[in-house]
């Protein structure tokens, strides 16, 4: 079943109109039908429209309200994503396996041992590209939520932003061994919200792993094999998705 998102405005009783560029989609891509069935989230809320396709316009697509799914898709944690800004189009790859594994929000951050750096002049459309990555990824994945890619900031920045987060976790290749990892891992409870650092290419400085542990980081490892920064965070984020996972 295909989803999308809508303003809250856009349900009224037991209508719900879809406008914008997903009309285009939904009429010429999709080429759905009156009768057939899609699903709705508004941004406001975490419940699930199941909608009937009532009627199709240029500008618009009324739905007609079926049920109402209140549990929702998402994770009973916030997990925040700090990504070290990576190389290439690499960012796009994380955003996108982020948001379908259950990220709340990824803040792109600038470290020390990053090779990209963003251009000021290109960040407002780099930024709204990730943002519709996001989207897109919220969408296939049926979340009720887009979650938000943040404007890009610093190392120190980062750790101010995420040091008030329950859980704080930063993976560093010269952490304790496995057996911390995993307690911290089966430590976790619902609700408590999660910071995850990943470092760039060339991994976090020692100055940057120190600076995270004075704000209550706890360093962590990832086993014996050295992953890819477009890797890690997906490891890290799919073990806490099991862990949390409601059923």
């Amino acid at each position: 079943m295909y989803h999308f998102f809508v303003e809250p405005d856009a349900v009224k009783d037991k209508t719900i109109t879809i406008t914008g560029k997903d009309v285009n989609h939904i009429k010429n891509v999709l080429r759905m039908k009156p009768g057939e069935e899609l699903s709705v989230s508004t941004k406001d809320s975490q419940s699930e429209y199941r909608c009937i396709v009532r009627e199709l316009f240029d500008d618009r697509i009324v739905c007609e309200l079926a049920f109402i799914k209140e549990e929702g898709n998402e994770l009973p944690s916030k997990i925040y994503l700090f990504q070290g800004l990576p190389k290439s189009d690499k960012m796009e790859l994380i955003i996108q396996k982020a948001v379908e594994l259950g990220a709340f929000e990824i803040i792109p951050v600038e470290m020390k041992r990053c090779v990209m750096k963003i251009d000021p002049k290109k960040a407002a459309s780099k930024l709204s590209r990730w943002n519709g990555i996001s989207e897109a990824a919220a969408k296939q994945a049926k979340r009720t939520i887009i979650p938000e890619i943040k404007t890009p900031m610093g190392f120190k920045d980062a750790v101010d932003y995420a040091k008030n987060l329950p859980v704080k976790l930063l993976p560093y290749e010269l952490a304790d061994g496995m057996a911390r990892t995993k307690e911290i891992f089966s430590n976790l409870k619902a609700g408590e919200d999660i910071a995850i650092f990943i470092g760039p290419e060339g991994g976090f400085e020692q100055s940057e792993v120190e600076l995270a542990k004075e704000n209550g980081f706890e360093t962590i490892t990832l086993g014996k094999r050295i992953l890819r920064t477009e890797t890690a965070g997906m490891a890290v984020i799919a073990r806490i998705m099991f862990e949390l996972e409601e059923t």
